[in-house]
């Protein structure tokens, strides 16, 4: 009986296809816009996590912040101060790295980075304004990179103040194109530097949190500290408008590698102490904790996610409001077959089924159909658009869920109300 019940809602719904079909469409957009929209806010959240993992999450990074960057109501007096000094020194300071070293028992590691920015130059190739990064052998393992050919910087280097360079994948690719780096020269600024390595690409390609800001770390080229500090010197000349001003900043960056994960923020309080201490005339510097980044973009994901389902989830609420409306008209319309089946022996249970069977094939249907182009859309935004998205398997489960759910509560009241009708009065409807 029940599977000849199912035939005939099958049936029902086949005899008018345009009005299958658009009540289906509400319930196919619902699903697909949910998938969609969870995607694209998964892709975007899952970028961004990944690039603060990529700063370490057992990593306390201290930044050079020149006075009066971050604060509006200060940076005019720092204009005036840097015309009456012909050379503004701000910054974080080799006696600060050494500082922190020495007296703090957290840290298992520390790097020191200087930033020079010059042009580098291979034959006709060249990159303006390329970012030299002066730093320690220990930069490749607290910032968790990998070498694809060749070595990174060694103790000797810096001892030795050799002219050795290291490429990321993009600065090669920029210098070398299609010819192999390893063992030829780079000129950076007015010197000559063998290249020793070349760095595996990092992230998507696109810009990423590197060191020093938000930079892309594929085009970065890395020098010993010590080559950095003797052949670059410690002051640079900034031109803007017409006029020349001189910075001097010793380093630019010192990133600490902690032990253990639950002192990273004890560690972060202790260095902004000592570092408060020995600048106590100008913030001048800045620290940046990953692990609490990391926990805050991942409460962010979670209220992003929630309320991206939720507005998504409202096309499934219309959805399934037409389909009650579609069910209660067809009600209405074959009052008089209602009548015949209860008179013919029919239970109410059984009248229920019917129409029953009829909305959640409706929802169901609509909700594969939404899958599929939930699924579709994604892809083709990541194709076009060139933005990262995840079709995660719970965000399938829960659209099509929601779907089955709504065509099974939306379709009770028209069932029940089928199945109540008073069958005397369903044989007289005309």
């Amino acid at each position: 009986m029940y599977w000849n019940t199912f035939k005939v809602g099958v049936k029902n719904l086949l005899l008018h296809k345009l009005r299958s079909l658009l009540t289906v469409l509400g319930v196919i957009l619902g699903v697909g816009s949910v998938i969609s929209m969870l995607a694209v806010g998964e892709g975007s959240k899952k970028e961004a996590l990944e690039q603060i993992r990529q700063l370490g999450a057992r990593n306390v990074i201290i930044r050079s912040v020149k006075p009066g960057e971050n604060d509006g109501d200060n940076e005019s007096a720092s204009s005036a101060n840097q015309q009456r000094a012909r050379v503004l020194e701000y910054g974080l300071t080799y006696a600060d790295f050494e500082r922190i070293v020495a007296t703090m028992p957290t840290i298992n590691d520390a790097v020191p980075i200087a930033l020079i920015v010059n042009d580098a130059q291979r034959r006709h190739r060249r990159i303006a304004n390329a970012r030299i990064l002066g730093t320690t052998p220990s930069f490749l393992g607290v910032k968790s990179l990998n070498v694809w050919r060749g070595r990174f910087l060694t103790h000797a280097d810096n001892h030795n103040t050799a002219n050795v360079a290291v490429l990321a994948a993009g600065a090669a690719d920029r210098l070398f194109k299609f010819e192999d780096p390893l063992g030829e020269s780079v000129l950076l600024g007015d010197d000559v530097y063998r290249i020793v390595g070349v760095l595996e690409p990092q992230g998507s390609g696109n810009a990423t949190t590197g060191a020093i800001g938000q930079q892309d770390l594929n085009n970065d080229i890395y020098v010993p500290l010590s080559c950095a500090q003797q052949r670059f010197g410690e002051i640079q000349a900034i031109r803007s408008a017409g006029s020349r001003s001189y910075q001097k900043t010793q380093l630019n960056e010192i990133t600490l590698a902690v032990d253990n994960e639950d002192l990273v923020s004890q560690t972060a309080a202790m260095a902004r102490k000592i570092l408060t201490k020995a600048h106590p005339n100008q913030e001048d510097f800045e620290l940046q904790v990953p692990l609490e980044l990391l926990h805050q973009a991942e409460k962010e994901k979670r209220i992003w996610n929630l309320v991206l389902g939720c507005i998504a989830g409202i096309s499934l609420l219309v959805g399934g409001i037409g389909i009650m409306n579609i069910m209660l008209a067809s009600v209405t319309e074959r009052t008089r077959e209602i009548g015949i089946r209860r008179a013919l022996g029919a239970r109410q249970g059984d009248i229920t089924y019917q129409f029953l069977v009829e909305t959640v094939l409706l929802s169901s249907v609509g909700g594969v159909l939404g899958v599929m182009m939930g699924v579709a859309l994604p892809m083709i935004v990541s194709r076009f658009a060139n933005i990262e998205t995840v079709v995660s398997f719970w965000s399938i489960l829960l659209a099509f869920g929601i779907s089955v759910g709504i065509g099974v509560v939306f379709g009770i009241y028209p069932a029940r109300r089928a199945a109540l009708m008073d069958p005397i009065e369903a044989l007289r409807h005309e």
